[in-house]
């Protein structure tokens, strides 16, 4: 999933910057506070692509049900 492997990507970019900030980097914790705003949207991003696929797999869903009007898998 790539929403996921974003995720993953943006905290590992932080975590130098978390480093710094730790050892009283004002910059650093300003530039991690930012980071930490990208990373909860990208972590919203991967609960809505969850929440689509569970969706989409339930029987009786609004998505099975229009996949079944479409003739399922084509």
């Amino acid at each position: 999933m790539q929403e996921f492997e974003t995720l993953k990507q943006l905290v590992a970019e932080a975590e130098p910057d978390v480093q710094k900030a730790s050892g009283g980097n004002k910059a650093a914790g300003t530039r991690v506070r930012k980071k930490m705003q990208d990373i909860k949207a990208a972590a919203q991003k991967v609960r809505q692509k969850v929440l689509e696929s569970r969706e989409e797999s339930e029987p009786g869903s609004p998505a099975a049900a229009a996949e079944a009007a479409e003739g399922g898998d084509a």
